[in-house]
């Protein structure tokens, strides 16, 4: 596994398992089967409502709690609410602390919002707090309010999406970026993708693996999703070969600059 490190100094998986879009009820067996696996950083949110289960995992792995680096999101309005928001994620994820707590998008109170976790990571209830889906202009708006520098930013980012004038900003603030949807939803065919096909074939790789490659190479922390076993070692298994320079090339010429949903952030 390869790490980043965030400003605060903690270090950070560079790969992930979310769970978007995984039932409450079949959270806490998906992502045991991803721990066994060899995951260790596990991205949840309020919105899911499965945080629970997450923590429900990783308590019955009977590994250290200082071995997982555990993410969730926040999608309350102001400061009050957020307060009570953090205690319940505690409760849920059965911790005393959260690598990482993320303001989930953009929304009527979102600086108050951010207030609050800032106090919790003041508090250590938070070991690190950041942004989702936030454009260049609100973070300049948190950065000159606020003390805390966010340590991540967590934005749709996937080849045919890639973001590079994002990252080129958060490079320069020290905020590490972070990819959302790496397999841009499988949107254009992308895992039958010839360019991406074929350069998967020359490393006898598949086409996710090749993505989630590129993306970690370019420095972007990735949380691929599923709930098959299979797909989960699958998309692990990337820490044993390197992208050439002409490779990495080609797989950002397939940048288009347009993401899911039409708007670019």
């Amino acid at each position: 596994m390869d790490y980043v490190t965030l400003n605060t100094g903690a270090k950070m998986p560079i790969l992930g398992f979310g769970v978007y879009q995984i039932p409450p009820a079949a959270t806490e067996q998906a992502v045991s089967e991803a721990i066994a696996a060899g995951y260790r950083h596990i991205d949840t949110a309020q919105y899911y409502r499965n945080e629970a289960g997450v923590g429900r995992a990783v308590k019955a792995s009977g590994l250290p709690r200082k071995e997982f680096f555990i993410t969730t999101k926040v999608g309350t309005s102001g400061y009050r609410e957020t307060k009570r928001q953090i205690d319940t994620a505690l409760r849920n994820l059965q911790t005393d602390y959260i690598d990482l707590m993320l303001v989930h998008w953009v929304m009527s109170d979102y600086q108050g919002t951010y207030q609050a976790l800032e106090e919790a990571y003041k508090e250590g209830k938070l070991h690190a707090i950041g942004l989702s889906n936030f454009n260049q202009r609100q973070i300049q708006g948190i950065l000159e309010r606020f003390d805390t520098v966010p340590a991540v930013l967590q934005n749709e980012m996937h080849i045919f999406h890639q973001q590079r004038e994002m990252r080129a900003f958060t490079k320069e603030k020290r905020i590490q970026f972070e990819s959302w949807a790496p397999f841009g939803e499988g949107a254009r065919d992308i895992f039958n993708h010839p360019v991406i096909s074929q350069i998967g074939a020359k490393y006898g790789k598949t086409a996710a693996q090749t993505i989630l490659r590129f993306i970690i190479q370019e420095g972007v922390v990735a949380i691929p999703k599923s709930i098959r076993k299979e797909r989960m070692a699958e998309n692990f298994d990337i820490f044993d070969f390197e992208l050439s320079s002409v490779d990495m090339t080609a797989l950002r010429n397939l940048n288009e600059d347009r993401g899911l949903f039409g708007w670019n952030n």
